[in-house]
C-alpha cells in the first residue's frame, strides 16, 4: 500500500464496516488496537449517531480506524412493482404482528450532514460504498487530512474511483457477504458479479490505486492469496461478525455456523438490492418476487427483521454472511488479528519458499 495508508495499520487487515450494528465502536477499537484498521459503518445512522460513535471510539482506542458513508441512492424504484411487494408480505405483517415501513422514508442516508462532520471533525479515513463521491468531496476531505476509499465491483467502477481522486479502492467480489457495494443498481446485471481474484487482476490493469481485497476472506491464507494477486490489504467482515465485541444479534452470530443453515445468496428480499446472506425462508418465499428499489425495500421491512430479531425467529432476519461463514471462529476480536497475522506470515513464507525452489 502506498506509505500513508500502510501507516494506518501494522497489519494489512481491515475490518470490514457492516451496517445494521455490527460494526460498533467496541469491535472497531479491539481491531485496531490490535494492528489491523478497525471501521464505524454510519449507514443507517443519523449524523448524530454517527458522530457518537466516532467519540465512543476515540475514547476506546488512540489508534487509526475508517468511518464508511452510503452514497445517496437515485430515484429509480418503479413505485407499482413496490406496491404490489409490500402487498406480498401481508402475510409477514400478521406474522409477526408489526406493520411494514414507509418506502419513503429518505434516500439520502443524511449523507451531506455526516460529511460536514467528517470535515470538521476529521478521522484517519473515509470509506464510500453504492457510488462514487464526487471529486469535490473526496478533495474536501483530503484537505482536512482524511484519507479517502471507494468501493468498487467492477475495472469500471475502479476508473470513476481513481478520476474522484479516490486515495485507494476497495474492490468487493462476488463472495462478499452483504450488500453488493455496485454504482449502479441494474437487474441485468443480476448474478453477473466477478471472483475476487479475477476482479483483482481485472482493476490491477486498469487503475493504479491501491486495493483493498474484500469477499469471503477468513483465513490468513486468503490474505497471502490476494497479496499475491496484487491487493495492498484484505478487508473481513464476516470472520469478525462473530466475535464477542461484534454488535451483531446472537441469532445471526450463531447461524454463521449452523448446520440449519447451509449456503448463501445473493438476495434483494430484504432491502431491494443484491445482499449475500445465507438462505432462510424469507429469502426463499419473497427473494424471486423482490424488486429493484433501495432502499425503499429495506424501509419497507426494517420492522418486520427487527419483529423477526426480537421473536428469536433467525428466518425472517437478513442474515448477511459471505460465501465463507462456515469458517467464522469465535474469537475476541484482538486475537483473530493476531491469528490472522500468523496465518499470514507462515502462509507469505511457504510461498517464498515455493518461488525459491
Amino acid at each position: 500500500m502506498s506509505s500513508a495508508l500502510t501507516d494506518l495499520c501494522r497489519c494489512p487487515i481491515v475490518q470490514a464496516p457492516m451496517a445494521g450494528g455490527a460494526s460498533c465502536p467496541d469491535l472497531a477499537a479491539a481491531v485496531s488496537e490490535a494492528g489491523g484498521l478497525g471501521f464505524l459503518a454510519a449507514g443507517y445512522k443519523t449524523a448524530d449517531g454517527m458522530y457518537q460513535e466516532i467519540k465512543q471510539l476515540r475514547g476506546l482506542t488512540g489508534r487509526p480506524f475508517g468511518v464508511n458513508l452510503f452514497m445517496p441512492q437515485p430515484q429509480y424504484a418503479d413505485a407499482a412493482a413496490v406496491d404490489v411487494y409490500q402487498q406480498q408480505l401481508a402475510g409477514e405483517v400478521s406474522w409477526y404482528d408489526t406493520p411494514l415501513g414507509d418506502p419513503d422514508s429518505g434516500r439520502d442516508d443524511g449523507y451531506e450532514a455526516k460529511l460536514a462532520i467528517l470535515r470538521d471533525d476529521p478521522v484517519p479515513l473515509v470509506s464510500f460504498t453504492f457510488g462514487c463521491p464526487a471529486p469535490a468531496a473526496v478533495a474536501s476531505l483530503k484537505r482536512a487530512g482524511t484519507l479517502t476509499v471507494v468501493t468498487v465491483t467492477t475495472p469500471e467502477e475502479a476508473q470513476s474511483a481513481q478520476h474522484a481522486g479516490a486515495d485507494a479502492i476497495c474492490v468487493q467480489g462476488i463472495e462478499a457477504g452483504g450488500h453488493q457495494g455496485t454504482h449502479r443498481d441494474d437487474p441485468a446485471t443480476d448474478g453477473g458479479g466477478i471472483g475476487l481474484l479475477a476482479l483483482i487482476a481485472q482493476i490491477r490493469e486498469t487503475v493504479q490505486l491501491p486495493i483493498v481485497a474484500a469477499g469471503g476472506i477468513m483465513r490468513g491464507s486468503q490474505i497471502a492469496a490476494v497479496l499475491a494477486a496484487g491487493a495492498d490489504a484484505a478487508q473481513l467482515g464476516t470472520a469478525f461478525l462473530v466475535c464477542p465485541e461484534s454488535g451483531a444479534n446472537a441469532l445471526h452470530k450463531q447461524a454463521m455456523t449452523n448446520p440449519l443453515f447451509t449456503r448463501t445468496e445473493l438476495t434483494r428480499a430484504f432491502s431491494g438490492r443484491p445482499a449475500r446472506g445465507l438462505v432462510n425462508r424469507f429469502m426463499r418465499e419473497h427473494g424471486p418476487y423482490a424488486p429493484a428499489a433501495y432502499p425503499e425495500v429495506h424501509h419497507l421491512t426494517s420492522g418486520l427483521r427487527k419483529a423477526a430479531a426480537k421473536a428469536g425467529d433467525p428466518q425472517g432476519m437478513a442474515l448477511w454472511a459471505g460465501q465463507g461463514h462456515r469458517m467464522a471462529r469465535e474469537l475476541p476480536a484482538g486475537q483473530l488479528v493476531e491469528v490472522l497475522a500468523a496465518e499470514l506470515t507462515a502462509a507469505s513464507a511457504a510461498l517464498s519458499l515455493r518461488a525459491a525452489s
